[in-house]
């Protein structure tokens, strides 16, 4: 049986709308409960707002939660990666590639040692050296696949991360992902794709205003999920 690498406890997070000691409090996280466990591919989820993104910056230890407790194995590292996850825009995209590799923990000989593997698998030689500014946003995406594919954190978290680019780079991205995920890498994804979350997550997290709806086998979730929306959209 495979042994929890990180456990989320009655975690709550909250903003308040307003100042002031008596402002309304907005739960973005309420009460959530669940165990991650070693080697798997847990899918994540649920409507716009539900939480989805949120939830990943609490497991990269990015945020704090207001109350519970977030427990992790000793000397697990998390690492959050989104398409344009701290990108610079008047920087180039070379330097984009070493900050954000360096951001990941890599040592920065290391980070440029990886330009020309980056810069190759994005297809982007020829604009590597210009703005970020100057990126159409799937140059942008593809630049940010490239450099998510070079992380090696204990825990990988995706948000969003597949579907980006043309055809033939859409399908390149997800034969990277399966490699990743054959490679027994601990991932959390989030997808509003629920064909990537079938074909990828073992068990399905899904979440609504910031609470746990369901946890089980990805088929179940995906069944129950697809069934709330029908009821919603028939009433």
């Amino acid at each position: 049986m495979k042994k929890p690498v990180l456990k989320f406890d009655n975690v709550s997070l909250f903003y308040k709308n307003r100042l002031g000691i008596f402002g309304a409090k907005n739960w973005v996280i309420k009460d959530l409960t669940f165990d991650l466990l070693h080697g798997e591919v847990l899918g994540v989820i649920g409507k716009n707002g539900a939480g989805k993104s949120t939830l990943l910056r609490l497991l990269a230890d990015i945020i704090a939660p207001n109350s519970g407790r977030i427990w992790r194995e000793e000397n697990t590292r998390a690492q959050l990666l989104t398409l344009n996850l701290g990108f610079i825009q008047d920087l180039n995209g070379v330097d984009n590639i070493v900050l954000s590799l360096v951001s990941q923990g890599l040592p920065i000989k290391h980070a440029k040692s990886l330009i020309e593997t980056v810069t190759d698998y994005a297809e982007l030689a020829h604009v590597i050296r210009q703005p970020l500014r100057t990126y159409s946003a799937g140059q942008k995406a593809r630049l940010g696949f490239a450099i998510a594919l070079q992380a090696t954190p204990d825990v990988l978290l995706l948000d969003e991360i597949l579907g980006v680019g043309d055809k033939d780079f859409q399908e390149k991205s997800s034969k990277a992902l399966a490699e990743v995920v054959q490679s027994e890498q601990t991932v959390v994804l989030v997808s509003h794709s629920s064909n990537t979350i079938e074909k990828y997550c073992q068990r399905t997290l899904w979440i609504e205003q910031g609470s746990c709806k369901m946890l089980g086998e990805t088929s179940d979730v995906l069944d129950a999920y697809h069934a709330n929306q029908a009821t919603a959209q028939n009433t």
